[in-house]
């Protein structure tokens, strides 16, 4: 039995496993899919030692950026943006040989493109993690011009205290790709001057479950169009499957 699975802390939120398994039995392929809590970069050794039969995996937060220093490989995308999202993994004895891949980007463009309706409004990205850096190399590919918002000052190109609500007039385009709204954090969103929000604006949450977030809510009650990421999920399971196959 091929064995594949999810590396994150959390993981109970995924829908991964249910989607792959489901998959797996639909197809009869014999395989499984586990959600592996991992709650530390320096525990995912033992991680490989404890699943030989390991294919692949999926990496979440906040793994993607520190897995990279166990990969012997890196795709385009992957080391352009420095995140990694899916990994392959080849054994040969204790050996392993480990590319990994970054499916984030190519999963946005999938949910993006329906969302957008042929617009190229500005962007707002708010967060500067894996996930923001993935949204933006799509942004910049499909030549829409963006701002990263980031907690931090040089991490993006304005902070959320920066922030005005002349940003938000002239930026109808917004992604939430911060972990506020996921279950760790139900009841946060980022803290953007909501009252600017009308219904030329959309938002945007690369995070699927719970599938309504404070944040979307708020658009909702601004009138703006809303998304949240369960296709971009959906395709980026497709690619990882593609992924883990051409490489078989």
């Amino acid at each position: 039995m091929k064995h594949y699975g999810l590396i994150g802390n959390p993981v109970s939120h995924s829908l991964s496993a249910k989607y792959f398994n489901d998959k797996f039995a639909l197809m009869g392929i014999d395989a499984r899919y586990e959600s592996i809590l991992l709650k530390e970069i320096d525990g995912f050794p033992k991680i490989l030692a404890s699943y030989p039969k390991l294919e692949g995996l999926n990496v979440t937060s906040p793994f993607k950026s520190s897995v990279i220093a166990y990969c012997n490989e890196l795709d385009t995308t992957a080391a352009t943006i420095r995140s990694v999202n899916t990994l392959s993994i080849k054994r040969s004895g204790n050996n392993y040989y480990i590319k990994g891949y970054n499916t984030d980007a190519d999963g946005f463009a999938v949910a993006a493109i329906p969302v957008l309706s042929g617009k190229t409004p500005d962007a707002l990205i708010l967060g500067s993690g894996g996930g923001a850096r993935a949204v933006a190399l799509t942004l910049a590919r499909m030549g829409i011009h963006y701002l990263i918002v980031s907690r931090t000052a040089g991490k993006g190109n304005l902070t959320y205290s920066e922030l005005t609500g002349e940003h938000i007039n002239s930026h109808h385009f917004i992604i939430n790709a911060t972990p506020l709204g996921m279950p760790r954090y139900i009841d946060g969103l980022p803290e953007i001057p909501y009252e600017h929000i009308g219904k030329g604006h959309i938002l945007f949450a690369l995070n699927y479950n719970p599938p309504t977030t404070p944040f979307l809510k708020k658009g909702r009650e601004r009138g703006a169009t809303t998304s949240n990421g369960l296709v971009m999920l959906q395709a980026q399971a497709e690619k990882a499957w593609h992924i883990w196959n051409a490489q078989a």
